[in-house]
């Protein structure tokens, strides 16, 4: 087994891309060391987004304020760069500012949600994993937020981890989803891990390994009378829901009720209809219906809509791997070097010079009204500022804050959202300005490069 695997640890920069370490050795060996400002945004929303949800801040922080390279790192990297270049990454810690928009906020396209200011073989390295760690929880809660706006009052659960893109997209993605304001999460290292609370029953497997389905909805009662909930679809739908009624006479001189029953599978609006119907006759009233199965935000608006008397949903593969809109088109790009503010002018691809910030404008009734993406300095526009000072020379400037507490901001943060832009319906364009000063020094540039050329 090679030694690298030991160094395959959540926060190795080896997790990065190549380039990255050969633009370092240039700039160590032409002594470019100058501080350099990095913004990362996103250039247009996904098709069918009226927003995005700013997340994977904390991680971040995290990996920066850990960046270290490992003995056996260094001596597999030994093989492949110069001596300089290993003598530089074996001190190497980050040792610059971080300036964000807090987890949870809603932003729109061209405006910054994380700035690294630091020296620029350090911003340049960390470009890669920030890049991942942001594009993804950003993606995730941002398709989470569209189930949270459609049913606001039912318990939504992330079901996806089986069917996530590896390990850490599946753990990040019950933790963006609980950001975003899901009640939990089935994934249990997401309970561990960032107290992300814990939702589950059982498999179709249970019930088929018992035989009998009355045998193994009595023995799943008694091994969790605190938390029954049964799984009635693997054979006969409504006549499970028949067995349950009737076991739930028998479970209650034990004082054992049945919490909830789940269905995963057919009409799932008709079944439970028809279930409600048993369940209610049988008095079980209080038995809670919660479904699961091939549900995104499109069906849970239907299910909803049709008056479904279902209370909690499961949804899975939609959410983990953000089926209709996979990816962002984000970018991680210089706007300052010693000193001087740069701009790429690429076809398509062209960006606004500077160190900003971004200010947002509320209506009468505290709804959003405009954005304005202004230079940071000599710039000041009316409005709230979003972009905070979260890191100084390498190191938090706060305390962590709870995902609970970050969980509460972001469902605060949506009732800020026009009614039209809380629907899964195309909303018109929000309005996001770019400032006359950030005009100014862009055509000043250009002017400057053209002059060169």
């Amino acid at each position: 087994m090679s030694p690298l695997l030991g160094a395959s640890r959540q926060f190795s920069p080896l997790l990065t891309d190549l380039y990255q370490l050969t633009m370092l050795q240039s700039y160590l060996e032409y002594e470019m060391n100058d501080i350099a400002v990095f913004e990362l945004f996103v250039r247009k929303l996904p098709q069918g987004r009226n927003f995005l949800v700013a997340a994977g801040l904390d991680q971040v922080l995290d990996y920066l304020e850990n960046l270290h390279f490992s003995q056996e790192e260094l001596g597999w990297l030994a093989t492949r760069f110069p001596s300089h270049v290993i003598t530089y990454l074996e001190q190497f810690r980050f040792e610059g500012d971080v300036h964000a928009m807090p987890e949870g906020t809603v932003f729109f396209p061209n405006e910054p949600i994380i700035r690294i200011i630091a020296p620029l073989p350090q911003a340049q390295l960390v470009e890669s994993r920030i890049m991942n760690l942001m594009h993804f929880e950003t993606l995730i809660a941002s398709k989470a937020a569209r189930s949270v706006l459609v049913a606001p009052d039912k318990l939504l659960v992330d079901f996806g981890m089986r069917r996530a893109h590896g390990a850490e997209a599946g753990l990040l993605a019950a933790r963006a989803s609980y950001l975003a304001g899901f009640s939990g999460s089935a994934t249990v290292l997401a309970g561990a891990v960032f107290d992300v609370p814990l939702y589950g029953t059982m498999a179709h497997s249970y019930i088929q390994a018992h035989g009998d389905e009355n045998a193994a909805f009595e023995h799943f009662a008694r091994s969790h009378p605190q938390n029954t909930v049964l799984l009635i679809d693997t054979y006969d739908t409504e006549a499970a829901a028949i067995k349950v009624v009737a076991l739930a006479d028998t479970l209650a001189s034990d004082q054992i009720d049945i919490h909830g029953v789940r269905l995963d599978s057919g009409d799932l609006a008709e079944h439970a209809k028809n279930v409600r119907q048993i369940l209610d006759q049988g008095g079980l009233t209080k038995t809670t219906i919660f479904a699961s199965g091939n549900i995104d935000e499109y069906r849970l608006h239907d299910l909803i809509a049709s008056g479904s008397p279902i209370n909690g949903f499961g949804i899975g593969t939609a959410l983990d791997i953000s089926s209709d809109a996979p990816s962002l088109d984000c970018a991680y790009k210089l706007q300052e070097y010693a000193g001087k503010p740069r701009r790429k002018r690429s076809e398509g691809k062209a960006t606004w010079p500077g160190r900003k910030q971004v200010y947002r404008r509320y209506d009468a009734g505290n709804r959003l009204a405009g954005d304005i993406v202004a230079l940071e300095k000599h710039d000041v526009q009316t409005g709230e500022p979003l972009i905070k000072l979260m890191m100084l020379a390498g190191r938090r400037i706060h305390e962590k804050i709870s995902l609970h507490d970050i969980r509460k901001r972001t469902l605060a943060g949506y009732t800020r959202l026009s009614e039209q832009m809380s629907t899964l319906e195309p909303a018109p364009a929000y309005p996001v300005r770019i400032s006359k000063a950030l005009h100014v020094l862009a055509d000043q540039l250009d002017a400057e490069m053209a002059e060169k050329n």
